[in-house]
Order: structure tokens, then sequence, then C-alpha cells
């Protein structure tokens, strides 16, 4: 039985979902990824993918989605084996697509974070926690509010902790303190040890949560940023928002 259009794309569409863009407005080719923390309650689309400069892709994600994130990766030579290091930054195991399991970014990489409710509250944010690698903004269309750090951050990174370079030495990211601390399992700057908890891992512990918050307030700039106010951002679970992750968003 042959199907019209129509009737094929809603037999396609989960009953309950929302729509998710990712558009690259940056002026050359980024590869963007995405990991679930549950690959069983993953969106409608790869795990990783090629973008040309000014071109958006949209796909479906579960109204529940939970813990999940995207970004992207620059300077990508992909050689068949599947290793993180072929990308420059944001490389992520796998090679082009993304292991569903264990594909999470290579540091320094800006995260668009969700975690989404159908009935509560969709929770939100533009992460530097792992770094920063590509000016980024999330938008919705109910009106919810818009995080974003759409300055570059890599020429002006403290010195300790900008790379890595391009072939033009140009730096195409700003490494957290905690990816360079030493003993990163007790660590002030990742918060961790005798100091993962809010009251004994204040932002002062972190040298690079000025320079990110500074330039980006709305962004979630240290494991603990919630305190700030500026951080984590909800829109009602009910208003079915659908969102766009926009990679060099106007400044």
């Amino acid at each position: 039985m042959l199907l019209t259009a129509s009737l094929a794309l809603a037999l396609a569409v989960p009953a309950l979902g929302r729509t998710f863009t990712v558009y690259n407005g940056c002026p050359f080719t980024i590869w963007p990824a995405m990991f679930t923390q549950n690959p069983a309650n993953a969106p409608s689309y790869t795990t990783g993918w090629a973008a040309d400069a000014y071109t958006a892709v949209s796909f479906y994600v579960p109204d529940d989605w939970q813990a999940g994130r995207i970004w992207a990766r620059r300077d990508c030579t992909f050689d068949g084996s599947g290793s993180p290091n072929t990308c420059l930054d944001g490389g992520c195991n796998g090679g082009l697509v993304c292991d569903p399991y264990a594909g999470t970014g290579v540091p320094p990489a800006t995260l668009a974070e969700f975690t989404l409710s159908p009935t509560g509250l969709d929770n939100y944010d533009v992460s530097l926690v792992d770094g920063y690698n590509l000016p980024m903004s999330i938008t919705n269309n109910v009106g919810c509010p818009q995080p974003a750090c759409a300055v570059d951050l890599g020429p002006g990174c403290p010195a300790p902790y900008q790379g890595p370079y391009d072939s033009t030495g140009f730096p195409v990211g700003c490494k957290s303190a905690c990816d360079v601390d030493p003993d990163p399992s007790n660590s002030p700057a990742c918060c961790s040890g005798q100091y993962d908890t809010p009251e004994t891992c204040p932002s002062s512990g972190d040298p690079t949560y000025s320079y990110f918050k500074t330039n980006c307030p709305n962004t979630y700039a240290y494991a603990f940023d919630e305190s700030s106010g500026t951080a984590l951002w909800s829109c009602p679970g009910t208003s079915a928002a659908d969102y766009t992750i926009t990679f060099c968003p106007p400044a």
C-alpha cells in the first residue's frame, strides 16, 4: 500500500517529542556531535555529522530526554580509526559518528546540555565547564530564557589555558582550569575529592571562572555555578518548546 507523504511523516514522528535544530552560523565547516546518557532514550538522529557553513539540520528529541548534550568539533580529519584525536578539539570516540556509549567530547568543548520533562521543567544550559571551543546559543520558540556565549573566548584566554591552536597559530579553544589541573581527582578547580560540595568548592577555586563568566555571564562556568542564578535555565515542560542550538551566533 502506498502512503501519502504527509501520512508517512506522521507515522515516522513520535507521538511525543520536540524538534531540535542545529545551525552552523560559522563561516567554516564544523562537525556537530550528540551524546545521551541513556542511549535507549536518544534523539532520532545520528550522533555525529558534518555541517557546512550556514547550514542546519532538524530532528526529533524525546519529551523526556535526560542528560543530553550537543557540541561541535573543529578541524577534523577523519581517518577511519575512530579516535577522538582526529579533531583538534571536541573529538569523540567513534570518529565522525560518536560512540553512543562512550562518545562524549574531548575538552575543550562548549556544550549545550538538556534534561527535558513533559510535565515538569525543561532544564538546559550553555556549559563552559569542559572549556570553550566555539560560540553557542540556545534559543526556543516559546519565549523562555535563551542563554548564549556569543564571544570568541580563544584569543583572550589566559595563557595557561589557551589552545589548542590551528595550523596558523590561532587559538581555537580555551581550556577549563580543571582540564589542566595536575591532580583532577582532588581539585578545587574540578570540585572533586575534598572539594566536592558547593560549600567546599566556591567559584574562587576555579581560575578560569572570572574570565568565562565576565564574557559569557549566562553560561554554566564551573561545577557548582547554579548558585549564581545565571547558569541553569528552565522552561515549563507543558510548553513543549522546540530548541535551536546555534554555533557562532550573532554577537
